[in-house]
Order: C-alpha cells, then structure tokens, then sequence
C-alpha cells in the first residue's frame, strides 16, 4: 500500500511516498518558494533525482507539481495515481480535540480550522494542503498527525499556567508542547536501542534545531514538554527568545511604544540565535565565527548548552530519575560540542560520556556514553514521516 506523506509549510510542501507497512521510501522531495516565480521542485527516487525552477502560484499547484511529477513515466514512479491510497498530513496544533491521528473528513477539517489560532503560522499552511490533496487525490484517505497529540498524557499539573482559570475554560490557555511525531518516534527508538521496556522507562528527548524542545517520556507517555501554547516557550532557538520574564516583554513595548503584533515579530523573529550574535540563526554560521572569536557566538553557544541542562535537570526531578537521554535534530545530531557540553554537566545523574563515540556517529542510532554508565545518552535521528506513515496506515486499515 502506497502512502503519501505532506508536510505543508507557509511556502512550502515537504513529501515522502512510502510502501506500507514495510515503511520502504519509494520517493521524497519538495516544493520551496511557493508563491513565487522561481519556484524549486525537487524530488528523488531509487531511479532518479531531478531539480526544476518554474512558478508555483499555491498549495494546490504544489501538490499538482508532486503528483504530476511521481506519475511521469519519465522516472517511473507511479503508474497512476489510483496507486496513492492514502495521504498523511502533518497538522502542527490540535488544541485539546485530538490526542491521536484522524482520518480528516469536513467535520474534522473544521476542528481543524478552529485551532488556526493557536498557531497561526502553521495551521493554516497545514490545512491549505490538506484541501489541495483532497481536490486532486479525492479517492484516498486523508488522514492527520498532531503535533500537540503525543503530549495530550501531560497531567493537569503540567499543562495548566497559572493565570485566572476563566482564560483556560473561555480560551483553552493552556501548554500543549509540540515536535510529537519526532518526541514519540525518537523515545521508541531509544528504548529499543537501549534495550530498555518502553512502558516502563524515564526517557528526556532533546530535539534541537532551528526550533528547539525537550520532552520528558515516562512509561511511554509524555508528562512534560518545554514548548507552550505556541513554540515559543521553552529553549532559545533559531529566532525566538524561548523562556522570558514576561515583564521584560511588557517594559520594552512600554519603552520602545510597541504594538503587541510588533513584539511577537521580535519575540518570534528576531530573537533566539539571531538575536544575540546579530547575524544568523543558522548553528553552523554561529559556530564557525566562535571559532573565530566572536564572543557573542559563544554566548549563544554557550546559554543553549546551559539551557538544554537545566531542562534535563528539571525532567529528571519530574520523573525521579532518568534512563535515557536521547539527542535529535539538525543540531542535537550534528552538534558534537553541544553534546559534550551538555552530557559533562550531567555527571551527577550518572551520565560518563564516551567521547570517542560521540564524535564518531556511524549509525541513524548510536550510544554515546560508558558502558558502565547509570544513564543512557544516545543520538538518534529523528523521523516524524515514518509515524505519520504508521498512523496513517493504521487508520487506512481500520
């Protein structure tokens, strides 16, 4: 069975088609650029990798664009589309209306609709190529992943913020946390790597990129995730500042005569990394000019190690105690310092580093620490398509 998988942002379509259930990539690719005149369409296969430049006006086109190019007989993908029996949707806020993947009717889309704002930089993309699936694909399954899902096991203590309760039942103000695909699929293939019973272990997933967040995973269900409402709470990341004082967020728009949608820019675009060095949001651009010198790339460097310890800390404390501590993403898989940085403060929990291993990462999976030590630290490379993948042939099957 054949699964298409969409990940639809602002002005772009990332995809994958998979054979299920043997979880086997028959192709991937994107769309970047949407709605410009020089849009990229890139697509790879066993058989054939191909690059275009041509405008993509929207989601729609976008979509047409992939279809189109899997059932070109030119690379032989696809024969027809009536091959594509399902489409998996990566939907980034499901609010508290769904704790498990859907299969997304228009009673479901509206749900769907309903949370736009909550994540109004995301959701509205996601739903643009559900609909664009629906139009072109309308004999298969159209099924949705949350983002917030995996992390609706969070106790009341958890998720609650500690505002007048009226803005929780009136508004659903609340945390949600995200990156559930990537926390869900990277905590599995920890315990299973580590050989640990999944049901019965204490797992703190570190995903770090250009958007940063740190679950705690007991007995396999999140009790507590660093990102809020919306992804700007928790790590400092690429563009936004992370954990604030939110008094200071109210005296620089008294300072500066702010409007609230002037400081979400700031807040969400030009803090973070790019708002202490000054010139990129980029990890490899901050730690070449550390190398360099450039102390304020250092800060960076340094206050994200900092950062990511104390979140470990903190969930250790939650779940009493920790087994595995697994690092993915662009910057949790690549970044060989960070690691070192954070695993050398974590000896107390019982972490011995073996820095041999952990600048020699030979597989998708590999332990980094002592085989004498009390904790596992691990890199795993993260696959949020594979569960959607899952899920969405689950549904298809039931």
């Amino acid at each position: 069975m054949k699964i298409l998988i969409l990940n639809s942002g602002s002005s772009s379509i990332k995809f994958q088609l998979l054979e299920m259930p043997e979880e086997t990539s028959i192709a991937s690719g994107m769309i970047d650029r949407i709605g410009t005149e020089k849009s990229l369409i890139k697509i790879s296969s066993h058989n054939a990798v191909f690059e275009d430049n041509r405008p993509i006006r929207d989601h729609e086109e976008g979509v047409k664009a992939i279809i189109d190019s899997l059932q070109n007989p030119k690379y032989a993908i696809i024969s027809d589309t009536e091959e594509i029996a399902g489409v998996g949707h990566r939907i980034v806020h499901g609010g508290e209306k769904f704790s498990k993947s859907v299969i997304i009717n228009q009673e479901i889309l509206h749900d769907l609709e309903s949370c736009n704002d909550l994540a109004p930089l995301h959701n509205p993309a996601n739903i643009k190529g559900v609909v664009a699936a629906q139009n072109l694909l309308p004999h298969a399954v159209q099924c949705g992943t949350l983002d917030t899902a995996f992390h609706q096991t969070m106790p009341e203590k958890a998720y609650m913020y500690a505002l007048p309760y009226e803005y929780y039942t009136q508004y659903k103000v609340r945390k949600y946390g995200f990156h559930g695909s990537s926390h869900k699929y990277v905590s599995q293939m920890a315990a299973e790597v580590a050989g640990k019973d999944y049901n019965s272990s204490k797992i703190i997933i570190c995903h770090l990129g250009n958007g940063s967040s740190v679950a705690a995973v007991k007995n396999g269900k999140s009790i507590d995730t660093s990102m809020g409402l919306t992804p700007l709470e928790g790590l400092m990341m690429g563009t936004r500042c992370g954990d604030l004082d939110l008094g200071a967020a109210l005296f620089i728009m008294r300072k500066e005569q702010l409007s609230v949608d002037e400081m979400d820019i700031i807040l969400n675009k030009k803090s973070g990394f790019v708002g202490i060095t000054g010139f990129s949001s980029d990890m490899r651009d901050i730690k070449q000019a550390a190398q360099e010198g450039n102390e304020r790339a250092q800060l960076v460097l340094d206050m994200l190690s900092y950062r990511v310890k104390k979140y470990i800390g903190s969930y250790a404390a939650a779940m009493e105690g920790v087994d595995i501590i697994a690092f993915t993403g662009g910057i949790g898989e690549n970044n060989i310092d960070l690691r070192e940085e954070v695993c050398k403060g974590l000896a107390f929990l019982g972490v011995d580093l073996d820095y041999d291993a952990n600048k020699n990462i030979q597989h998708d999976s590999d332990i980094i620490t002592s085989k004498s030590s009390r904790v596992t630290a691990m890199v795993v490379k993260t696959n949020e398509e594979i569960i959607i993948a899952r899920d969405t042939y689950t549904l298809l099957q039931s």
